[in-house]
């Protein structure tokens, strides 16, 4: 396997060797630009054609209309009914834990009235109609369904459209169960930049929704990017990524567990550990030694780890929490003794765990949070996926007369002040009447 790196704080150039491991390249592919341009215009353009060629060249799927590619909530109810009892369980249990933590999420209007009669506030709706994106290729995700969709059903989104591609036209029966539990009202069997650009722009099938949101690949990415401002997107999100600190109380093989989850994702994932002792990194060590030779993924682990993990010693637990603030990952895990402590000086990280027994997996399917978070040191002005994406707030001005001679001389000053004249005679108007 490829070595994990091994860093220690003391060492004088520790600062440039944590950047240099955080570091990834950010530059977009011109390649993967130029293909993904030319298959958003071309879906723009030409429509439920385009998606149709597109879907046949990428997925060898052959249609004689994108009508044909749409799933009937009969197939989905069909794929759920066809799982075996201990999936539709699990799926079903996973899906009350998230829906129940989603509800506390709501916003609701509000108002309030000031002693001249004006009356401010402001009115929460939920987005009209939102695309689901759902990757469907090398691997297919069930819990990404329900992480998305369900959500947006808690809002009251009030179409939730979702796309999976379907390579050779096999269908995975969990991600279509998932979507028959959370409530998903269409789904197509298209994929790729067709199909953001589809979602996005309409076509003569497929209604143009007002944001997409979901993960997907190079290609998914740069059209999520490139389509934004025609429609909202959840985020871009980059390679996952955890953070486990630990102390000696922590199970060593757990820990290694732990960094061999986010790194069977892909070769680019993260995982790092900090720990200020220096005997439980060399269990953990000889833990990743004698584990990943179980690991059915142990070849993407180990390039995942040897290119960007590191073990890292560090002089304390307060200084964990500090270099933890300025990496901001996606997951943070506290394996340690008292982790209600360090979690009181954790101000960036899309998701944090408790305690020994809190392992991220549990975060990625059932425990009830949404696993959508942000990455790439986002997490320092970023929030993970909620209800609050698929809501929208409009302001509420009502004003009497009263309050337009209140407010009204301080409009015309600032106004004015800005060389606004307009505004000025707009504000004037109405309390010199």
């Amino acid at each position: 396997m490829s070595a994990i790196k091994r860093l220690d704080s003391r060492a004088p150039d520790f600062l440039a060797q944590l950047d240099s491991l955080l570091a990834i390249e950010s530059g977009a592919d011109e390649r993967i630009e130029r293909a993904v341009a030319e298959i958003l215009a071309d879906v723009r353009s030409r429509g439920d054609a385009a998606v149709l060629e597109y879907t046949r060249r990428f997925d060898r799927q052959e249609a004689g209309s994108v009508a044909e590619l749409e799933l009937s909530r009969a197939v989905l109810a069909a794929a759920f009914a066809g799982l075996p009892q201990v999936q539709r369980d699990a799926l079903e249990q996973a899906a009350a834990r998230i829906r129940d933590f989603h509800q506390r999420q709501r916003a609701e209007s509000w108002e309030y009235l000031e002693a001249d009669g004006t009356r401010l506030g402001q009115k929460v709706t939920p987005l009209d109609r939102v695309g689901l994106y759902v990757p469907g290729g090398r691997a297919a995700y069930p819990s990404s369904v329900l992480m998305n969709a369900l959500p947006a059903k808690v809002a009251g989104v009030g179409e939730l459209i979702m796309v999976v591609p379907c390579p050779g036209g096999e269908r995975n029966p969990l991600v279509l169960a998932a979507a028959h539990l959370a409530g998903v009202d269409r789904v197509f069997a298209i994929g790729g930049a067709q199909a953001v650009g589809a979602l996005a722009h309409g076509t003569q099938t497929i209604p143009q929704v007002d944001k997409i949101v979901g993960p997907g690949n190079a290609y998914v990415a740069a059209a999520k990017r490139r389509v934004f401002g025609v429609v909202g997107i959840d985020m871009v999100a980059g390679p996952s990524e955890v953070l486990v600190i630990a102390d000696a109380s922590a199970n060593p093989d757990w820990v290694a567990m732990d960094l061999f989850a986010q790194a069977e994702h892909d070769e680019l994932a993260q995982s790092i550990l900090l720990c200020p002792e220096a005997e439980f990194i060399a269990a953990v060590a000889a833990s990743i030694e004698k584990l990943l030779p179980t690991m059915s993924r142990r070849a993407v682990i180990s390039a995942s780890l040897g290119g960007r993990g590191a073990l890292i010693r560090v002089r304390d637990l307060e200084e964990a929490c500090t270099l933890a603030n300025r990496i901001a990952p996606e997951h943070l895990e506290l394996a340690v003794a008292e982790p209600r402590q360090l979690a009181d000086r954790i101000r960036h990280a899309g998701a944090i765990f408790l305690g020994h027994y809190a392992s991220e997996s549990l975060g990625d399917y059932c425990a009830g949070p949404n696993h959508v978070l942000p990455t790439s040191r986002s997490a320092r002005f970023s929030s993970p996926l909620g209800v609050y994406d698929f809501q929208k707030r409009s302001s509420l001005i009502e004003v009497t007369a009263t309050g337009a001679r209140t407010l009204g001389p301080i409009a015309v000053t600032l106004a004015e002040g800005e060389g606004l004249s307009a505004h000025a005679r707009a504000a004037e108007l109405r309390f010199k009447s």
